[in-house]
């Protein structure tokens, strides 16, 4: 798996309050973090895709079962 870094600035403030909790893994805590909000925004970007294009279908008048039937007799 390669990886790459990503900066981000954060007030100096919050800074200093992340340096006094040591017993935390800032690195692994953020990373846990963006890689989970990454994975459900993705994935809500997938259903709502999903959606358009269902929203999109055309409804047929006669209905699924009939256009089976009809298939299968046409064979």
């Amino acid at each position: 798996m390669s990886t790459s870094v990503y900066s981000i600035r954060l007030e100096s403030e919050v800074r200093r309050m992340m340096d006094e909790m040591s017993e935390v893994d800032w690195q692994a805590e953020i990373r846990r973090t963006v890689e989970t909000m990454v994975r459900e925004r993705k994935k809500r970007m997938l259903l709502d895709r999903a959606e358009a294009r269902w929203k999109e279908q055309v409804e047929c008048a006669e209905g699924a079962a009939a256009m089976i039937r009809e298939e299968r007799d046409a064979r």
